[in-house]
């Protein structure tokens, strides 16, 4: 599948890019390679995974990195402009790209290709975009010391992994509402709000499913919407600020 990976600036008070003294939060290296560089190799590593299409603003420091810049001039990766936030970039691609298009973030610097693979080869039948989720118990299993944002339904609390696949022309119309849910991604409720009034109370009340939440979204959007539940708990673990690099620093070592 076309992949796209998410690597745009967060501007110069991004924590983590401030931390490491670099423009771009996907350059920051941990345990000596940059993030976007370990993504590249992990996504190379999938038999599922396409060509690798970067949105970035900076063309040149893909262009200029040794190993990326090789990859660039091979046609293994393509670039694409950043369009100022995770959703327009996104909705630029699928216009540029079409679908089916796999989209991973450049902070995902723990990302492994099996994990790639169980994502790409577990999507639900029918479904038109799909995003991987890892259970709170799984997360806390394979990483007790992170501290992640999660999601809570009846049905269990779940995170975010950074893969989303945009299966269809229909899932356009969820790049669109992920620009409210970008500026409300640290606020679950906030979230749950797009749902409307009735999926408010039943979140408060602990009686939202994940499946009810879903099947509102898809008809908020028009697209269906699906999950990969994933296996593996560091799957949600991404670089935020300068306790994940520790983290991530601490389990790439090991």
């Amino acid at each position: 599948m076309d992949t796209l990976v998410l690597a745009g600036s967060r501007g110069p008070e991004d924590p983590v890019a401030k931390l490491m003294g670099v423009s771009h939060k996907a350059f920051a290296p941990i345990a000596g390679v940059p993030m976007l560089v370990r993504v590249v190799r992990a996504l190379i590593a999938s038999p599922s995974v396409g060509m690798i299409h970067i949105a970035i603003e900076r063309p040149e420091l893909v262009e200029q990195h040794p190993e990326l810049g090789l990859l660039l001039a091979g046609g293994r990766i393509a670039l694409l402009p950043a369009e100022g936030s995770p959703s327009r970039s996104v909705s630029a691609a699928l216009e540029a790209l079409g679908t089916p298009l796999f989209v991973t973030t450049a902070d995902h610097a723990l990302l492994r290709p099996e994990w790639v693979d169980h994502f790409l080869t577990h999507l639900p039948d029918g479904s038109d975009v799909c995003v991987g989720l890892a259970r709170d118990s799984v997360i806390q299993s394979a990483v007790p010391e992170t501290k992640r944002t999660y999601l809570r339904f009846a049905d269990g609390a779940f995170s975010g992994c950074n893969m989303f696949a945009f299966r269809t022309p229909a899932a356009a119309g969820v790049a669109q509402i992920w620009r409210q849910v970008e500026a409300q991604r640290k606020h679950p409720l906030r979230m749950i709000r797009l749902l409307g009034p009735l999926s408010i109370l039943r979140f408060m009340l602990g009686r939202l499913t994940l499946t009810a939440a879903l099947a509102r979204l898809g008809r908020i959007t028009g697209a269906r919407a699906g999950v990969v539940e994933m296996p593996f708990g560091l799957a949600a673990v991404d670089v935020d600020k300068a306790a994940d690099v520790e983290l991530a620093e601490r389990l790439l070592s090991v």
